[in-house]
């Protein structure tokens, strides 16, 4: 009690100095204190400076996304709310995912619109897409199972072409004037096919191109109704790519590896077809480089090709020679302009021709009108002493002749 007195009692002064002595550290702890500061310093220039966070410190959110892969492309994939805008997104702008695609007659100058539906396959599908299934009626010893789907080979001694080929009396075409029809550009409009088909005597042959949503059905179809089939491969013209066949087009431009690669895309698309046919292409069936190794291969799998006669320097026939592959070229475009007189006009000279020459080969689309007039026209043929027979009949005859 005594020493509270006396530190009342004592001068002012005097108190606070004793105070103030109280509080005073000793020198060496003011010294590790200073040491601890300057190493909490260092250790945040370090960080600060050699750290590789562009953020300086700053606080970040991190968001797992998960990676999708597209062709030779990584994109990461969005969030749920964000895939589900995409998604919505997609379906308003499916009308725009269609192509139309003009189709110029090479010797009219004719020019036909097709639509090709936003389910066709484009180029970065090529090896993503599933394959189509296969056919039925098929030859299964004649496939060959790819990453494109099943192929056409030769096995067993048989060929797709002979036994893909519709059946005629070869003999008697081999004694009278003959005339073969093929109908082009089928599989990307259902009713325009579906007319071809069931309208036209099994005896015309039948194009497909490798477009549309199936047409791969409609092929089957079409075989079912005993017409033999063509696939048609979309080639190069003069004035691509103002005027584009589509998806995987086959271009004089590329390497030989990269145009059989789409050639045996385009070949996995359907199967029982006996050839393939050019699909426009006016620039690269003209071009002995490109389409060599085309001819080539297409031989080696047993089957035939047919030159519709648009491109007037086309190598084809002289390819399809060297190997011994059967081969026919169109004589006239049927409907290069589609009017009822000029049609009619055009099958008279076609017969003319079959009675001149032994045989004569028109092409046509599924033009409505055409498939009238052809129909029509047809049915005349017998009492005019000529004989409609399919396509790979003509070929045989062309070849024994």
């Amino acid at each position: 009690m005594a020493e509270v007195v006396d530190d009342l009692s004592a001068p002012l002064g005097q108190q606070k100095e004793r105070r103030t002595r109280r509080l005073r550290l000793p020198f060496s702890a003011m010294q590790a204190l200073a040491g601890l500061l300057g190493l909490f310093l260092i250790c945040f220039i370090g960080v600060a400076v050699f750290s590789d966070n562009p953020l300086g410190g700053e606080p970040v959110a991190h968001v797992a996304l998960q990676e999708k892969t597209s062709g030779d492309k990584t994109t990461a994939a969005p969030t749920a709310q964000a895939a589900a805008g995409e998604a919505a997104g997609t379906k308003q702008a499916a009308p725009s995912d269609q192509k139309t695609v003009t189709i110029i007659d090479g010797s009219s100058g004719k020019r036909q619109n097709v639509v090709i539906g936003g389910d066709a396959p484009g180029k970065a599908e090529g090896d993503s897409a599933a394959p189509p299934p296969v056919m039925t009626g098929i030859d299964q010893r004649l496939l060959e199972k790819t990453r494109y789907g099943m192929l056409p080979v030769i096995a067993d001694g048989l060929k797709p072409f002979t036994v893909y080929a519709a059946e005629a009396d070869r003999a008697k075409a081999a004694k009278m004037p003959t005339v073969s029809i093929v109908i082009g550009g089928l599989g990307v409009g259902a009713a325009k096919t579906a007319d071809a088909i069931m309208k036209l005597p099994s005896a015309v042959t039948l194009a497909f191109t490798p477009y549309g949503s199936d047409p791969g059905k409609l092929a089957e179809r079409a075989r079912a109704q005993r017409h033999e089939i063509l696939l048609q491969i979309p080639m190069e013209p003069y004035d691509y790519p103002d005027n584009d066949p589509g998806p995987q087009t086959l271009l004089a431009s590329l390497g030989p590896e990269e145009n059989l690669d789409r050639l045996l895309w385009h070949l996995g698309r359907l199967q029982g077809y006996a050839g393939i046919a050019n699909f426009m292409g006016t620039r690269f069936v003209a071009t002995d480089a490109a389409m060599a190794p085309v001819i080539r291969e297409a031989a080696k799998r047993g089957l035939g090709y047919f030159d519709d006669g648009s491109a007037p320097r086309s190598v084809a026939a002289a390819l399809a020679g060297s190997q011994a592959m059967p081969f026919a070229k169109g004589d006239i475009a049927i409907d290069a302009v589609p009017t009822s007189g000029e049609i009619d006009h055009a099958l008279a000279k076609l017969e003319s021709i079959a009675k001149e020459r032994g045989s004569a080969i028109g092409t046509a689309s599924a033009l409505p009108i055409s498939i009238e007039r052809i129909a029509a026209w047809i049915k005349t043929l017998d009492a005019h002493g000529v004989m409609l027979v399919p396509l790979t009949t003509a070929m045989l005859k062309s070849k024994s002749s």
